[in-house]
C-alpha cells in the first residue's frame, strides 16, 4: 500500500471519530494503567465493571502496594485471569513506590519493567494519558490492518512499529483509537459493516460484502 492511499484511510478514520478517547474509565495515569492490564484477554465494559470499587479501596500506588493479592481478588474475580491479574496489581503498585515515587513512568522502557506490563499495554499508557506518539496494537487493530493491507505483519508488535513507521505523523497521535474503534464497531470480526464502510474501496479483503 502506498503511502497516499495510507493517508486516504487514516483521513477517513478521522473524519468518522474525530476526537476518540479510551472506552476504559479512568481518571489518572495509574489507573489507566491498572485498567489496560486488567483489559488483556477481557472486554473493556467488563473492566469498566469493577474498576469503580477497585479503585475507590486502593485510590493510589501506596494504598494498592499495601494490599496482597489475595485482598485484590475479590474485586476483580469477574474478570479472567483475575487471580494472575491482582498479582500484577500489586506487583505494579510496589514497583511505582519503590522504584518510581508513585509515579507512573512515561518511557516504554520503564514501564514494560513493571510486573504485567507488555509493550502493548506500555503503549496505551502513554498515548492515552501522556499524548506520546504510540500506535499499541490489539486484536481490532491487527485485524483491520490485515484485511485492509494497511501494513502487513505477523505480530501485534511488528504490526505497531510498521504503522508508527508508515503512517504520516499527524495521525499517530490518534491512530491508536481510530483503527481500534473501526475494528470493533464496524470492521468486526463476524458480520462486518462493509457496505457501511468509509474505506471499503480501499480493502482488498477477499472476505468483504457490500451487499
Amino acid at each position: 500500500m502506498n503511502a497516499q492511499i495510507r493517508r486516504q484511510i487514516m483521513e477517513r478514520l478521522r473524519a468518522e471519530r474525530p476526537d476518540p478517547e479510551s472506552e476504559l474509565i479512568h481518571h489518572n495515569p495509574f489507573e489507566l494503567l491498572i485498567a489496560v492490564m486488567l483489559s488483556a484477554q477481557a472486554t473493556d465494559k467488563s473492566v469498566n465493571q469493577v474498576t469503580p470499587a477497585l479503585f475507590a479501596a486502593m485510590p493510589t500506588p501506596e494504598a494498592m502496594a499495601q494490599k496482597t493479592p489475595e485482598e485484590i481478588e475479590p474485586y476483580i474475580k469477574t474478570i479472567g485471569l483475575y487471580r494472575n491479574k491482582a498479582k500484577h496489581a500489586a506487583g505494579i503498585a510496589r514497583a511505582l513506590v519503590e522504584r518510581f515515587g508513585g509515579e507512573v513512568p512515561q518511557t516504554l522502557e520503564e514501564l514494560t519493567s513493571l510486573p504485567g506490563v507488555g509493550e502493548k499495554t506500555a503503549k496505551v499508557v502513554l498515548n492515552v494519558a501522556f499524548g506520546k506518539p504510540y500506535i499499541p496494537v490489539d486484536t481490532h487493530i491487527f485485524r483491520v490492518c490485515e484485511r485492509t493491507g494497511l501494513v502487513t505483519a505477523k505480530t501485534a508488535n511488528e504490526c505497531s512499529e510498521k504503522l508508527e513507521k508508515s503512517l504520516p505523523k499527524e495521525f499517530l497521535l490518534g491512530a491508536h483509537h481510530w483503527i481500534l474503534l473501526h475494528g470493533r464497531y464496524c470492521c468486526t470480526a463476524r458480520k462486518p459493516h462493509c457496505s457501511q464502510c468509509p474505506i471499503e474501496e480501499f480493502c482488498h479483503w477477499t472476505g468483504k460484502t457490500t451487499l
